[in-house]
């Protein structure tokens, strides 16, 4: 089964996973995103967390395509990303401050010799749209504590308050789709 971790960063999830990201940590195996060493119809699982927003509307949807075209039939794409949705209720209830929800926001990130920020945000509607025009079927949120990389804790476990997995709100709108 090959199974990729695009944009992986510093999380290693083991030698079952093949780790991609455009950083310089040692347990990558690729380092390019958006053009991936595969033959079509090659690839069992594609998971990403906190990643695609860095791209703007326009690009990611070559790089979405890519990963459609390595999935097998049936393959299952696993994306995260910061669900905007949920930080404006939060912050338009009072619930929390603008500083809260900066980092998810924005994503201010050091990448080499440059700082990156994310590009755009998504909602369900968005992200689910962007996945269906690029041939994703089956769209629908996922359970992170139902998933082989549970045990792993990154973006797609955030909660406010921080790491308040039990009573605090998750923040990562966590959406799976088939090809």
């Amino acid at each position: 089964m090959i199974k990729l971790n695009i944009g992986c960063g510093w999380r290693n999830f083991g030698n079952d996973w093949v780790h991609i990201d455009g950083g310089n940590y040692e347990h990558l195996d690729h380092q390019d995103v958006s053009k991936l060493p595969y033959e079509d119809n090659t690839v069992d699982l594609i998971y990403s967390s906190h990643m695609i927003e860095y791209f703007d509307r326009k690009e990611v949807i070559d790089v979405i395509k890519e990963w459609h075209r390595v999935l097998k039939p049936n393959g299952i794409l696993r994306i995260a990303v910061p669900n905007f949705s949920t930080m404006c209720w939060l912050y338009e209830n009072g619930n929390i401050n603008l500083n809260q929800i900066l980092g998810p926001l924005y994503g201010k990130m050091k990448m080499g010799n440059k700082v990156i920020y994310h590009k755009t945000v998504y909602d369900f509607c968005d992200l689910s749209e962007l996945l269906t025009h690029c041939g994703f079927k089956n769209v629908e949120k996922y359970d992170w504590k139902e998933t082989e990389h549970a045990e792993f804790d990154d973006h797609s476990q955030a909660y406010i308050p921080h790491m308040d997995k039990d009573n605090g709100t998750l923040i990562s709108l966590n959406v799976e789709a088939t090809k």
